[in-house]
């Protein structure tokens, strides 16, 4: 079980190498932005499997964390990038 454990955190590490690449060549700072969640989420995931192949209960709490700081980090990201215009919000 260890080994298919393993083996599907071997497989998201080169989804975060993917998301890497978008992050530097993201057209826009939302482009930047929904590929940063995306290896956050990425992150939590590989997180909470090795919690579970290696016996490290620890590890989920670090993922409990990434998730807090990520959630904060999009709030303050549209709060700043889309501010409010009156009665319509507009968020290019």
């Amino acid at each position: 079980m260890k080994t298919i454990y393993l083996t599907l955190t071997t497989i998201m590490m080169i989804t975060v190498l993917i998301g890497g690449y978008r992050i530097a060549r993201g057209p826009s700072p939302v482009d930047r932005m929904l590929a940063a969640q995306f290896l956050t989420t990425t992150a939590v995931a590989i997180f909470l499997i090795l919690a579970e192949a290696l016996d490290l209960p620890e590890l989920r709490n670090v993922s409990l964390v990434m998730v807090s700081l990520s959630t904060i980090t999009t709030v303050a990201f549209v709060k700043i990038y889309c501010p409010r215009k009156g009665k319509k919000d507009e968020c290019p």
